[in-house]
């Protein structure tokens, strides 16, 4: 079964040069920013590089640990997902969790500030894998199939929310319900627990001023005051500065105040001015070429469960790439979704690389099995 080794080998080179284009996008991107103690922004540059070492670390370990492991360790990791995620909300946390930028999403463990949101994406994929596995046919029905998955997922996504972070949440349950559907949850379901779920979404778009102003932002830029339209004006002008080859690596205007965080949530828009059309793209045929690989291992995949995790893991990068980029677009309303293995932040760096370490392994399995043999 050595004919699905260059499934393997293509996905982890794809990998590796979007980790080491995402390096030289944040130093483009954050090389002229100053931090608070004076230090040059090269220094997110830096912090970045970090994260990809870790992060190739874990992923070359757990690509060589048999994914069925996981099975065992859903539960136990969607626990410790679930208290990270409660440390956050307790009032006598501030020390280990502080506010930044008027939010609560950061854990520091001492080494590692780490972003649990970020860990609850796939915390979730591998918990709904193992359970929609291990319900086969009793998935189809509500009761004892999508109902079970709504109870954990409901207190989960809650606390998300509560950071607040209104985009992660959505993102989480809708790679649950990739994942569902996928295993043959029933269509009707879905639209049965969406019926009861818009009403509150629209109440938390609507309870939140800035959430009220990206929508309107959205449905009518032109109705929509100017400081509220400014963050998605400035994107589309640094992607059409760069034009078809771009102004150069750290050349870029739109970074010297005009859009903020540059280097992560809006990290595709200075690509487009630094790299132009061209390096646009290729992180476009990258990330595809990602998503059609991940895919391919999903279907050759040994059991149902290695099918549902090699979905969810290539859709959790798949869906935080259309989000971003459509932001960035302006083809969707503004959200907090970083781009995957280029924009800055380490945490969700080191999960991503993780993850794909596990999509690795299931496209190893079935070699792994024939050797055993």
């Amino acid at each position: 079964m050595t004919d699905r080794a260059w499934e393997s080998r293509l996905i982890t080179v794809v990998t590796a040069v979007l980790v080491v284009f995402g390096v030289a996008a944040v130093y483009g991107a954050s090389s002229l920013l100053s931090t608070a103690g004076g230090q040059v922004g090269a220094r997110y540059a830096l912090g970045q590089a970090l994260g990809a070492v870790v992060g190739g670390l874990f992923a070359t370990i757990l690509a060589r640990v048999d994914y069925h492991r996981w099975r065992d360790w859903a539960w136990p990791l969607l626990g410790v997902t679930a208290f990270l995620l409660l440390i956050p909300l307790l009032p006598f946390t501030h020390a280990i969790s502080p506010t930044i930028n008027g939010a609560r999403r950061w854990v520091n463990l001492g080494v590692l500030s780490l972003q649990p949101s970020e860990l609850a994406k796939f915390a979730i994929v591998v918990w709904c894998a193992m359970l929609a596995a291990k319900k086969g046919e009793q998935l189809r029905t509500f009761r004892t199939g999508l109902l079970p998955f709504v109870v954990i997922l409901v207190p989960v996504t809650g606390m998300i929310f509560l950071e607040p972070s209104l985009s992660m949440a959505v993102l989480v349950v809708l790679l649950a319900g990739t994942v569902l559907f996928t295993a043959g949850a029933r269509i009707g379901h879905f639209l049965a627990v969406a019926t009861v779920a818009m009403p509150l979404l629209y109440g938390a778009v609507a309870s939140a001023q800035y959430r009220l102003a990206r929508m309107v932002t959205f449905l009518s830029p032109g109705a929509a005051p100017t400081e509220v339209t400014w963050h998605v004006q400035q994107s589309l002008t640094g992607i059409g500065a760069g034009q078809l080859f771009g102004v150069g690596v750290g050349q870029g205007q739109q970074k010297l105040g005009y859009l903020p965080y540059a280097y992560s949530d809006f990290i595709f828009s200075t690509i487009g001015e630094e790299w132009g059309f061209v390096g646009v793209l290729a992180i476009a045929a990258l990330f595809g070429t990602f998503v059609w690989v991940g895919l391919r291992i999903a279907r050759n995949a040994d059991d149902l469960f290695g099918q549902l995790l090699a979905t969810g893991i290539t859709v959790m990068i798949g869906l935080s790439v259309v989000l971003h980029m459509g932001v960035t677009l302006a083809v969707i309303p503004a959200t907090g979704v970083t781009l995957p293995f280029i924009s800055h932040g380490r945490s969700a760096l080191i999960v991503a690389l993780a993850a794909t370490g596990v999509l690795v392994s299931v496209a190893r399995g079935r070699r792994r099995r024939a050797a055993a043999g």
